[in-house]
C-alpha cells in the first residue's frame, strides 16, 4: 500500500534528508498543500512556483524575520544582541525599492566581468587540483567545492585568503540560522560567528569607505544609492553576507551533488569524457537535479487563492524549486539525470521573475570551469570505498551533502 501525504512531516529530518516521494505525492495529489497545524502553503509544481515568483504584490519577500530563523535559545538571543540588527535590503525587499539593491548588483555580475574571469577561475581550479591530485583520493566537499567558490567570492570582495576560513565559518552559521533546524548548542555557534562576522566586516566596510580599492566591497560602499546618500553600515553588512552565502554555499552544493551523480551514473560521466562540450547543458541539468536552493519564502499579503486552494493573508508561501524542477509536467523522466537533456535549462534553481538569483552567472561560469579543470585532469573518478554515508545538512531551505569521498587515477 502506497504512502499519502498525512505519513509525512515536512520538518522531519528523514523528509529533509530523503523529500522526493514526498515531492512526487505534493505534485500530484495536492499541488497547493498547507503543511499540517502551520500557516505554512507549499507549491510543488513548476508553473505554479514561476507564477507566485513574478507576482510580488501578492506573494511579498519581506521576510527578514525568517532570515533569523526561529526565536533563537536564551543565549544565543543574548549574543545576538550585542551584535547589528538586520535591515531589509536585497534579498528580502520588493519592487519597487528592490530595484535601488539589485542594479548595484547586476552591475557587479556583468555578463562580461563574469566570461572575463573564466582563466582566473581555471588557475584556482588547477591550483586545487594540484593539492590532492598525487594521492589519487580526496574529501571533494573540503578539498575542491568549498575553497573554489570561497576563494572566488572571497576574491572579488577583496577579503584576504588568510581569512577565507573564517569567511567559510561564518556563510555555514548564516545558512545553519536560515535552516531553521539547529539545535540549541548550534544556535549558540551560529549567533556567536553571525556578531562576529558583523564586528569584522563593519571594520571592512569603514576601511573601504576611507581607502577604497578595487574590490566589490568598496564599489558596493562608496556608490550612491537612492536620494545621493550611501548605504548604510547595516544594509552593506546584509548585502554583503547576502553574497558570501549566495556566493558559495549553493555551489558548492551543487558542485558536490552533480559529482557523485555523475559517478553513479557512469554513462552519463562517460558522455562528457567523450564530449566535453556538453558540460554546460550537462550543468543545467545538474542545477535542475540537485536544486541546492531546495525552496524560499514569500509572505501572502491579501486572501488569495492558487489552483482553487485559499490562502489566507499573512500565510507564509514556500516555493519548492526543487520539487518544480522534477515536475512531470515540464521535464521527461524527471528523477534520472539527461546531461543532454534538451530543455535543462528551463530549470528554476536560481528561482525566478524579480528575485533570480543575481550571481547565477557567476555559480554557472564557476561550475563549468570547475566540470571542464576535472574531465580534463581525472579520470576513473569513483567512491572510496567505505568512506560515505551521502547524508545532507538538515536544512529546510538549502540542501547540500556533508562530504563526498572519492579516489581517481591522474589523466595522461
Amino acid at each position: 500500500m502506497g504512502k499519502n501525504l498525512a505519513d509525512y512531516d515536512f520538518f522531519d529530518p528523514e523528509v529533509i534528508e530523503s523529500p522526493y516521494e514526498f515531492y512526487q505525492l505534493l505534485r500530484s495529489q495536492a499541488p497547493v498543500y498547507q503543511l499540517p497545524g502551520t500557516n505554512i502553503f507549499m507549491l510543488s509544481r513548476w508553473e505554479d512556483i514561476r507564477r507566485a515568483a513574478k507576482d510580488t504584490a501578492t506573494f511579498s519577500n519581506d521576510f527578514i524575520h525568517l532570515l533569523k530563523g526561529p526565536e533563537p535559545c536564551a543565549e544565543a538571543a543574548d549574543i545576538y544582541a550585542g551584535g547589528i540588527e538586520p535591515v531589509d535590503t536585497l534579498l528580502t525587499m520588493d519592487p519597487p525599492r528592490h530595484k535601488t539593491y539589485r542594479s548595484l548588483i547586476n552591475k557587479v555580475f556583468s555578463a562580461g566581468r563574469v566570461e572575463k574571469m573564466r582563466p582566473y577561475m581555471e588557475r584556482i581550479v588547477d591550483e586545487l587540483i594540484d593539492s590532492f591530485i598525487d594521492r589519487g583520493e580526496c574529501e571533494f566537499v573540503h578539498d575542491f567545492a568549498t575553497p573554489l567558490p570561497v576563494y572566488v567570492i572571497g576574491d572579488q570582495l577583496g577579503v584576504p585568503r588568510s581569512d577565507l576560513r573564517k569567511i567559510k565559518a561564518w556563510s555555514d552559521a548564516f545558512a545553519s540560522r536560515l535552516g531553521g533546524m539547529a539545535s540549541p548548542e548550534e544556535e549558540v555557534e551560529n549567533a556567536r560567528l553571525i556578531v562576529e562576522y558583523q564586528r569584522y566586516m563593519a571594520e571592512v566596510v569603514e576601511d573601504r569607505r576611507a581607502s577604497p580599492r578595487d574590490d566589490m566591497i568598496s564599489d558596493l560602499v562608496n556608490i550612491e544609492i537612492e536620494e545621493g546618500r550611501q548605504m548604510s553600515l547595516q544594509e552593506a553588512i546584509s548585502m554583503i553576507e547576502q553574497l558570501l552565502v549566495a556566493g558559495n554555499e549553493t555551489t558548492t552544493s551543487a558542485l558536490t551533488g552533480g559529482l557523485l551523480s555523475l559517478i553513479q551514473l557512469s554513462d552519463q560521466l562517460q558522455t562528457l569524457l567523450e564530449d566535453p562540450g556538453m558540460i554546460d547543458n550537462a550543468v543545467e541539468e545538474i542545477l535542475r537535479l540537485e536544486t541546492p536552493s531546495a525552496g524560499l519564502w514569500r509572505v501572502v499579503t491579501r486572501d488569495t487563492e492558487i489552483q482553487g486552494v485559499a490562502i489566507p493573508k499573512d500565510s507564509l508561501l514556500m516555493l519548492r524549486y526543487a520539487s518544480g524542477n522534477r515536475d512531470e509536467r515540464v521535464f521527461s523522466d524527471p528523477e534520472n539525470m539527461d546531461v543532454c537533456r534538451h530543455n535543462a535549462d528551463d530549470n528554476i534553481a536560481f528561482g525566478y521573475g524579480t528575485h533570480f538569483c543575481p550571481g547565477a552567472m557567476l555559480a554557472r561560469k564557476e561550475m563549468q570551469v570547475a566540470y571542464a579543470g576535472l574531465l580534463r585532469r581525472l579520470t576513473n573518478i569513483q567512491l572510496a570505498p567505505g568512506k560515505n554515508d551521502l547524508t545532507h545538512w538538515p536544512n529546510v531551505v538549502l540542501r547540500g551533502l556533508k562530504e563526498l569521498h572519492i579516489t581517481f587515477d591522474r589523466k595522461a
